[in-house]
């Protein structure tokens, strides 16, 4: 018996000799096995379930290799293979819970604006805590616990449902559709929107009021402008087919994934680029929103997370050397005028004696600044989360931009539409008088740095599509195309819809 155990921890020891982190767990185990012993039976049972239903959270269940590890679990009848069905089981465990919890994309190397810091859990904390719990609450708990993730699983099953019973329907033949219109194409958009859950089953081919208040319903669920015509932008969104609105699914969930730190925050600041819009969320809930202007399509914000620490009440701008290369330098050696002022080692030149004539656009020495003002292009307060992109939240002169449906504006940064609003809500958990003491300073014209007591987490995220408390599933234009390129990566690992249909 001893010799056939030691043969047993062997084989553990070879089969796992190319992973450090097994390595030292097995080590530190003395090299006895975790899955394949009698006593393991509960261990088996979670993981090979869970590897079961990891199509329902959208996962590449093929890297997973269920059948594999079936066929190692049944052909582990001697020390040998015993051992190496147990080191090929902590394998497939670590990597189903690798991308169960914090995503199984890496972002960051397919898109290079994404710089999502993903929840990557330690492999020896893994399966030491694996070990230490019982398995099927682990399992169950390595995915993200969030009602909006569930929501999405929820949507996504429902989809494919929808796809194996044919669909949304025949496409809307029609480039647009008012209000008063009769005939086959109405027909045919009414039907899709019946699919959809936002009419009742009807069989008239007008164009009444019924289908124009599920056309604006519609339209505000999808970013629309919901003004009850079904125009170009609306008729590309009703045919949007099951298959492309499970994609959309899919790829909320692993963005789920990426924010999946375990943690449940008070208060957090969530960006989401693709409707345009800046929330404050206390608890879960919505307790602060108001629109956004984001980067523009050749100047795109990035996705990253970071900590708000504090404001800045009448802010200088300090042009960032990109522009101010682009757009202002040129005319500085030009000899236009500008209201810039010139800056070297924090103080300000006097450019009257200097000979422009020296320099181009790539040496020119000096950095560009805005003092504060009512033209700065900052606005009069700017928020702060001190990041390597040089992206931070503030107001803007350029308030008209924020009645445009589509807000993409910026050379990167966040533009609020109600940024003094934003300002009292922060302040109000450390001050008995935000409003008052944020415009006390802001009277003073002095540029005042007021730091928040409790830093703030932000997320800048880049969700097309999300599903409310109402069941309506939600989406936004791809505006930077980046949906597309991580759907083609998708694809490639075998995440694919069972049943599409249009």
């Amino acid at each position: 018996m001893a010799q056939a155990f030691s043969a047993e921890r062997q084989s553990i020891a070879e089969a796992a000799a190319a992973d450090e982190a097994l390595v030292a767990f097995y080590r530190d185990r003395d090299f006895a096995p975790v899955w394949t012993g009698p006593e393991d039976e509960a261990r088996r049972t979670a993981l090979v379930r869970a590897l079961e239903k990891a199509g329902y959270h959208g996962l590449p269940a093929a890297r997973y290799d269920i059948a594999g590890l079936r066929a190692a679990f049944a052909a582990a009848t001697n020390p040998w293979m015993r051992g190496q069905a147990d080191v090929m089981a902590s394998r497939i465990f670590l990597r189903y819970a690798r991308d169960v919890h914090g995503g199984f994309l890496d972002p960051s190397r397919i898109i290079p604006d994404i710089f999502q810091d993903q929840p990557h859990r330690d492999p020896y904390a893994l399966m030491t805590g694996f070990l230490a719990a019982d398995p099927h609450r682990f399992m169950a708990a390595l995915p993200p616990q969030s009602p909006g993730y569930n929501r999405l699983m929820r949507m996504k099953m429902s989809l494919e449902a929808m796809a194996r019973d044919g669909g949304y329907g025949p496409r809307v033949q029609a480039a647009s559709l008012r209000p008063g219109e009769t005939g086959p194409a109405v027909v045919q958009l009414r039907d899709r929107l019946i699919r959809m859950g936002y009419l009742a089953r009807a069989a008239t081919a007008e164009y009444d009021a019924r289908l124009q208040s599920a056309v604006i319903a519609f339209q505000m669920n999808n970013g629309l402008v919901a003004d009850g015509v079904a125009g170009a932008d609306t008729i590309a969104a009703v045919n949007a087919s099951v298959e492309d609105h499970w994609n959309e699914v899919v790829l909320a969930m692993e963005r789920h994934r990426w924010l999946n730190d375990g943690q449940v925050h008070d208060r957090l600041i969530f960006v989401n680029l693709t409707d345009f819009h800046t929330r404050v969320i206390d608890n879960g809930e919505v307790s602060f929103i108001t629109r956004s202007v984001i980067g523009a399509r050749d100047r795109q914000t990035p996705e990253f997370s970071d900590e708000m620490e504090h404001m800045v009440i009448n802010p200088s701008w300090y042009v960032p050397r990109s522009i101010a290369q682009r757009s202002y330098i040129p005319g500085i050696l030009a000899g236009r005028s500008t209201y810039l002022q010139l800056m070297s080692n924090g103080r300000v030149i006097d450019r009257s004696g200097i000979d422009m004539s020296r320099f181009s656009v790539a040496s020119f020495p000096f950095d560009l600044r805005q003092p504060p003002g009512p033209n700065n292009a900052l606005g009069t307060v700017k928020f702060m989360f001190p990041n390597r992109h040089a992206i931070y939240l503030h107001d803007t002169p350029e308030q008209h931009l924020m009645d445009r449906a589509v807000r993409a504006y910026s050379s990167g940064c966040i533009r609020l539409a109600d940024p003094h609003a934003f300002a009292y809500h922060l302040l109000e958990r450390q001050s008995d008088d935000p409003v008052g003491q944020f415009q006390t300073i802001l009277a003073s014209g002095n540029e005042t740095y007021l730091h928040l007591e409790q830093h703030i987490p932000v997320h800048l995220t880049y969700w097309t599509a999300w599903v409310e408390s109402d069941g309506h599933l939600q989406t936004r234009p791809d505006i930077y195309g980046r949906n597309a390129i991580l759907s083609r990566a998708i694809r490639s690992l075998g995440v694919v819809m069972p049943e599409a249909s249009s």
